[in-house]
């Protein structure tokens, strides 16, 4: 039995889901890149690995917090029948433990940016938050604020939504529950990222339910799920350069592409530079270079 063998439960916009026994999921991270919800058909190598170093490095960094569904990434750890997919599998996989997601993308934002920006322009409010007058893009907000979003698993956009939607949705101790982890969980990373001169902008995470308990789950703070802002050129009333598929995003705009399928393949300039700001980012906040996550065994 290989990998290929595996029941597939589904396959996201990056992340590819099998089932290895009755309690286990196998989580599996390609080079797949998306922007506006549509997979390119060109992949930026090794990203799905650097998306698994760094949730690994933040889920050991938050476990303090709150427990979470990552059980290993190690190949020593891989069922024997899967080791001959070693070389494909290797720094790029999460065994986990199963939870139930809950749908909602709990987002937080620390600054003012990408839709917030856009929602706070039109009413001065972002998912029904009042804001104050006359920020600029890129404020740092008084205090960070949750803006969840419905999944969507048909792959169009997410929608962002008034907190009261979650609550009506989940009841008012779950959504709360939700909230306050997600607020936590947000300044644990933004605190650690400005150690590194980093600036951790927004952020989403999601959480699943294991025997009633609140459990992180998927990615966290990773480029793909977050917006990171270098600190040294981070200036309200522009739009700061980011460690994330930016790039991807701004050569997807030069193209005419209406946003829907099929997107726009990549040039190598634009896979070379999105990869090498995957990596930088990745080694600044974990300090470790990122071809020692490629030797780990």
């Amino acid at each position: 039995m290989a990998l290929a063998d595996l029941q597939h439960i589904r396959s996201g916009k990056v992340r590819d889901l099998y089932v290895v026994d009755d309690d286990t999921l196998l989580l599996v991270a390609s080079d797949r890149v998306s922007t506006f919800d549509v997979v390119h058909p060109t992949p930026v190598p090794n990203k799905g690995r650097v998306l698994t170093a760094l949730s690994a490095f933040w889920f050991a960094h938050v476990a303090a917090l709150m427990p979470n569904h990552l059980l290993s990434t190690a190949l020593a750890d891989l069922p024997n029948h899967l080791h001959g997919d070693a070389a494909h599998l290797r720094g790029r996989f999460m065994l986990c433990r199963k939870v139930d997601i809950i749908p909602f993308e709990c987002v937080v934002r620390g600054y003012l940016a990408g839709s917030g920006w856009a929602e706070y322009r039109a009413n001065r409010a972002v998912c029904g938050v009042s804001l104050p007058e006359n920020l600029l893009e890129a404020d740092r907000l008084a205090a960070p604020i949750f803006t969840p979003a419905t999944k969507n698993e048909a792959g169009t956009h997410d929608e962002n939504v008034p907190f009261s939607v979650m609550v009506d949705a989940l009841g008012e101790t779950l959504a709360n529950t939700l909230k306050e982890r997600s607020i936590a969980l947000y300044n644990v990373g933004a605190a650690h990222a400005a150690t590194r001169g980093i600036i951790l902008a927004d952020t989403k995470f999601e959480f699943g339910l294991r025997n009633g308990e609140v459990v992180l789950a998927d990615e966290v703070m990773t480029p793909d799920s977050s917006r990171y802002w270098p600190k040294d050129k981070w200036q309200p009333g522009t739009t700061p350069p980011s460690f994330d598929k930016q790039f991807v995003r701004d050569f997807a705009h030069t193209t005419g592409w209406d946003k829907r399928p099929p997107a726009p393949a990549l040039p190598d300039d634009v896979v070379a530079h999105t990869q090498a700001t995957y990596v930088a980012v990745y080694e600044q906040l974990t300090q470790q270079p990122f071809s020692a996550w490629l030797e780990q065994p």
